[in-house]
């Protein structure tokens, strides 16, 4: 009798098991065969050491709440903390692989805040953001001298924390894994660590936008799968290291307003895969490097404020992708090449305040794209080659002002040409000696003839006295 009825209760189990849905089985990939990580996390299933280390930040960091009270379990799904995400390890076990502080729908930073160390000994942790955090309390980014578990740290980005100050430690050369570091718009200072350059790992490096001072260092050249490379607005000198050219997959390079001296370095040439190059606001002189037109993937040259006094060089007609060619305050000399009437893709040249003469070439009429073009305060003359549709198209984006040899051809409509230049008169030179500002309107044609007139019974005047 008892058997009778373990059996059939055993039947039963059986049958409400086959029944069930099959939570326990794990999927199979039809390409490596190998079983899934089960996605749904187990809140209760993290470290003790990673959860006492995760509040500690969160207590240093942030007051938005308790967070040990109100959310003591912070990858539980939906409950799981803003600015924080998770993922199951082999292991067994929840580990934290994202922190996110500042921005908008993540943990606000007190005005307390300093920056954790301890997030260095996060074992999993990939990736952490620091937005507009460190605002009012001094702090520095401190990495301890050993580090046993931030090797899988790939991304660290502290953007826009004004009291973060002091040097950037030489201890960052022990995150061996990161791909990207982002120290933009802080207040860091000092020179910039040789044992930056170890971390060959690195695809974007930002340093812009502090107090950093000294050169930059020859052994920039290391870091060879760099695609980003950004030390803008600091107070770096000396000159442009030549192994800037073994950066071979360099696309960006911005090291603008700074105090660089020197000419831009041959080796450039092998940056062929090179699109945005921002040198503006240095000392930088000399000529530019001949195979300067190897740069055959560049659309953005921005080099404005620089003492070159050289003639500008043909070689940047042969850049076919150009979009952006920027060179204005920099006291280049002689003529516009026509080389620059090549340049289909263009949509900006600013090449204002130089020392540029003879005439403005005919071609740069038929550049399609361009929408931007300032010609101002140089001493070209001439007749302006540009009819009203060019005038109507750039509207304000077209600037001549400030060359008082050009003149405008009389047979357009005068309505549409205020952009500081004179009519033209018989010997194509401007009828008046000052040109007109932009917020002068330009004479009708009755004012014309009748100024001509005048000039004519002056003289008639003159000769009868």
């Amino acid at each position: 009798m008892c058997s009778s009825c373990s059996f059939s209760h055993s039947l039963k189990l059986f049958l409400l098991l086959l029944s069930l849905p099959s939570f326990f089985s794990l999927p199979i990939n039809a390409h490596d065969k190998k079983p899934h990580l089960n996605k749904t996390l187990q809140p209760n299933n993290m470290d003790p050491f990673e959860l006492e280390t995760l509040f500690k930040i969160m207590e240093t960091v942030s007051s938005d709440r308790n967070w040990r009270l109100t959310n003591p379990t912070p990858c539980k799904p939906g409950s799981q903390w803003p600015g924080i995400e998770c993922k199951q390890g082999v292991d067994n076990h929840v580990h934290v692989s994202r922190l996110d502080f500042g921005s908008n729908h993540f943990p606000s930073c007190k005005n307390t805040a300093t920056f954790p160390s301890q997030i260095f000994n996060l074992p999993y942790l990939q990736s952490v953001f620091f937005y507009h955090c460190f605002t009012h309390t001094k702090t520095s980014l401190s990495i301890p001298p050993r580090i046993s578990s931030a090797s899988s740290l790939q991304q660290l980005s502290l953007r826009s924390n004004q009291a973060l100050t002091g040097p950037i430690p030489p201890q960052i050369s022990l995150l061996n894994s990161l791909q990207i570091l982002t120290l933009s718009q802080n207040n860091l200072n000092g020179k910039i660590p040789d044992q930056l350059f170890t971390l060959t790992s690195l695809i974007h490096l930002d340093l812009s936008y502090n107090f950093l001072t000294g050169t930059i260092p020859n052994q920039v050249g290391m870091l060879r799968n760099l695609v980003g490379l950004d030390m803008s607005y600091n107070t770096l000198m000396g000159s442009i290291p030549p192994t800037i050219g073994q950066l071979g997959i360099l696309q960006k390079l911005d090291l603008s307003s700074n105090l660089l001296t020197g000419s831009i370095p041959p080796t450039i040439e092998k940056l062929n895969l090179l699109v945005f190059i921002a040198l503006s606001n240095n000392k930088l002189g000399g000529k530019f490097p001949k195979g300067l037109a190897k740069l055959n993937s560049l659309q953005y040259f921005l080099m404005d404020d620089n003492p070159m006094f050289i003639p500008l060089p043909f070689e940047f007609g042969r850049l076919l992708k150009l979009q952006e060619l920027r060179l204005a305050n920099s006291g280049y000399t002689g003529t516009i090449p026509q080389s620059f009437t090549q340049l289909k893709n263009l949509s900006t040249l600013s090449l204002q305040n130089n020392k540029l003469v003879g005439e403005i070439p005919v071609g740069l009429s038929g550049l399609s794209h361009i929408y931007h073009l300032n010609l101002s305060r140089n001493m070209l003359s001439g007749v302006v080659p540009f009819n009203s549709g060019f005038f109507n198209r750039l509207g304000r984006n077209l600037d001549l002002t400030g060359n008082p040899g050009l003149c405008l051809n009389g047979s357009e409509p005068l309505d549409s040409l205020k952009i500081g230049v004179g009519v033209c008169g018989k010997n194509n030179s401007p009828y008046m000696n000052k040109p007109l500002k932009k917020s002068q309107a330009s004479p009708s044609h009755g004012f014309c003839l009748l100024f001509n007139l005048f000039n004519i019974l002056g003289v008639w005047v003159i000769y009868l006295i």
